[in-house]
């Protein structure tokens, strides 16, 4: 129930991260693809696969996240204040992750994995 909520929280600040166009779009696709498998793994109660999948494309994605953020931030002077409050949802939702991943192998150790 805990990690409804989570991907919940995920999917708002994701989508307020990605509404500026200031990310390229393999920012939008990576962390869909996330999102779908994370679907996948809470529909599929008895799966070590999609729990394992879900927790891998998680760590995956907050390497990829650094790097976006870091290598797209737009310099100050074409900084707008649409761009400040996506960027700023973007580098949240990365602060997130951490705690998305760790319930997540919480949720991964209760489905018997190792």
């Amino acid at each position: 129930r805990l990690i409804v909520n989570v991907g919940w929280v995920f999917v708002v600040l994701f989508d307020r991260g990605c509404m500026n166009y200031m990310f390229p779009a393999s920012y939008a696709w990576g962390n869909f693809s996330v999102l779908a498998v994370g679907i996948w793994a809470i529909v599929q109660r008895d799966s070590l696969d999609a729990i394992m999948m879900f927790l891998t494309g998680l760590l995956l994605t907050v390497l990829t996240d650094i790097i976006h953020i870091s290598v797209f931030y737009p310099p100050n002077n074409y900084l707008t204040d649409e761009k400040r409050f996506s960027a700023g949802m973007a580098i949240f939702s990365l602060l997130l992750k951490p705690v998305s991943c760790y319930l997540v192998y919480r949720m991964y150790r209760e489905r018997g994995g190792e």
